[in-house]
């Protein structure tokens, strides 16, 4: 059990290290364009100069959004306790089933741990509200596609 709850804890880690890189990149991205916003307000006159600002103006908008997402995801990722004994797939869940390996925490995409492939999903994603309160030996379908979940951890 202690090696699972370890395995659980390197599948955290990655994802606090994707929402990390993520934050990055749009932190990256807002001060870029309030560096552009700045060298267009020195530079520019007249129509040109208004739809510069206002293009500059809806990417920055859009990366504050996505900021907020980063947050969510912390917070989420932050609400995972590896100390429950119950089996039943919940937030931190790692859900093996007969189609992979499932980590219920966000959509981080496939993380490959020790040469084993597992997929990062959140549980409002298509396949983690199906995962979502499964049981070992539960039989479901999705996709078209019959999924037995041999664990869960």
């Amino acid at each position: 059990m202690k090696d699972k709850i370890h395995l659980k804890k390197e599948l955290l880690k990655a994802c606090l290290l994707f929402v990390e890189n993520r934050s990055l990149t749009i932190s990256a991205i807002i001060k870029s364009a309030q560096n552009a916003l700045q060298s267009e307000t020195k530079s520019s006159a007249g129509d040109k100069h208004e739809t510069g600002r206002a293009m500059i103006q809806l990417e920055m908008e859009k990366a504050s959004l996505q900021l907020v997402s980063i947050n969510q995801m912390n917070e989420t990722l932050n609400k995972i306790n590896f100390q429950s004994k119950d089996h039943t797939a919940k937030l931190g869940s790692l859900i093996i089933t007969s189609i992979g390996n499932y980590f219920l925490s966000i959509s981080a995409g496939e993380i490959n741990i020790k040469n084993k492939i597992f997929f990062a999903v959140s549980f409002s994603s298509p396949i983690g509200k199906v995962l979502l309160g499964t049981k070992q030996g539960d039989k479901l379908l999705f996709n078209g596609n019959q999924i037995k979940i041999l664990e869960v951890l």
